[in-house]
């Protein structure tokens, strides 16, 4: 519709001037001696219009020309740019598809366009860091380490990469780095966490993993088990004479100490330095908060002196817990051994006797086998000493 009226007005506009011009009886004459030039003012008028059109078009044609060169040079720019987008996106694509070769082909062509060299260099980085090379992988790190705007993505990457490899103390330097330009957003703290567990520095991993529990950042099961191994070895290598353990014993939350397994490393801890009544009093805290059997050997482990007050204190609590638990074979065991040392020879046997029927655990039943051959040698009964030797060796072989 358009079409047919724009004809209409054109075909409009040729009958109208071709009617002006019927009726126009105007001439030009132009004077240049010794000639003259007579022209009917209609010529004259078409003859201008013909004349101002080709002067447009030559000044057109010679502007053009002078444009040419930076036409070319902006074409030039956008086939680089549109090539080195493209290149990027292929590099990006094959990255998240694993072909992380055809990915670092790729970004070394998007890094060609100065635009794209930041983004370019960390898929290249990523892509050569997953097929092993990992001298490439830090040319291309270095390669823009010097760019201010690729900072934080590129100490994210480090870390990441470095932490995969299991460098933990160049991913540390990179946290470092990440820390002093202030960032620390969640990702960075959990690579962060990983970087500090691998090279075992425990109190970092601590202050670390409150942190990250604040914000809610670790699964509750994964952030138990960091605590739980940061303490076992906190209390193990750290803990070197009495003032020490016990210093680092105390410098764990009152939470933490209630723990389990926590209490558990304690008192084995405790144990290994004959800290015996700490031990007792590790064990029995924890006991009441949460039961555990892991607690129950280090609370054989940590029996006192025959006769004395502590030693007759542990079995009377055995006993009241044998209340709640009387089937409980680790707890019959404990019993049984502490009623051993204290010579209190029937209590003893009936509850080692109990802990052998209820025990489904080859250790149970090893200790209290032994424990029972001990006791029968020690009443001279060395048939049944040989019994329950033999039923100890059986059970050591499961």
């Amino acid at each position: 519709m358009r079409v047919f009226i724009r004809l209409l007005i054109i075909f409009a506009l040729a009958v109208g001037l071709a009617m002006g011009a019927r009726y126009n009886p105007g001439n030009v004459v132009l004077f240049y001696p010794p000639y003259r030039l007579d022209l009917s003012l209609n010529f004259f008028l078409l003859l201008a219009l013909v004349l101002f059109v080709l002067a447009y078009l030559f000044i057109r044609a010679v502007a053009a020309t002078q444009k040419m060169p930076s036409k070319v040079a902006a074409y030039r720019q956008n086939k680089r740019e549109r090539d080195g987008n493209k290149a990027l996106r292929e590099a990006l694509k094959s990255l998240f598809e694993g072909r992380f070769g055809h990915a670092e082909k790729g970004a070394l062509r998007a890094s060609e366009l100065p635009e794209n060299a930041g983004v370019a260099s960390l898929i290249g980085a990523r892509a050569a860091h997953h097929m092993s090379q990992f001298e490439r992988r830090d040319a291309w790190f270095a390669s823009i380490e010097h760019d201010p705007l690729h900072k934080t993505a590129r100490l994210v990457s480090m870390t990441e990469l470095l932490v995969d490899e299991h460098k933990s103390d160049q991913a540390l330097e990179a946290v470092k780095e990440l820390n002093a330009s202030g960032t620390r957003h969640i990702q960075v703290l959990r690579w962060a966490l990983k970087a500090n567990q691998q090279a075992k520095k425990w109190p970092e991993v601590l202050k670390l993993v409150r942190t990250l529990d604040k914000h809610r950042a670790l699964h509750p099961a994964l952030s138990n088990r960091l605590r739980e191994l940061a303490y076992e070895d906190l209390l193990k290598e750290h803990g070197h004479d009495a003032e020490s353990i016990r210093r680092v014993w105390y410098e764990i939350p009152a939470a933490d100490r209630k723990i389990p397994f926590v209490a558990y490393c304690a008192a084995l801890a405790f144990n290994d330095r004959g800290l015996h009544d700490d031990a007792r009093s590790v064990v029995e805290k924890a006991l009441a908060e949460e039961w555990d059997n892991r607690l129950l050997r280090a609370y054989r482990d940590a029996a006192a002196a025959e006769g004395s007050a502590a030693l007759l204190t542990q079995i009377e609590n055995c006993e009241q817990w044998t209340q709640n638990r009387p089937t409980d074979p680790e707890l019959a065991l404990t019993l049984g051994v502490l009623c051993f040392k204290q010579k209190l020879w029937g209590k003893a046997q009936r509850h080692l006797e109990q802990a052998l029927s209820d025990a489904m655990e080859p250790r149970t039943v090893r200790e209290a086998n032994l424990k029972l051959a001990q006791m029968h040698e020690a009443l001279g009964q060395t048939e049944e000493a040989a019994f329950h030797y033999r039923q100890c060796a059986i059970a050591t072989t499961l």
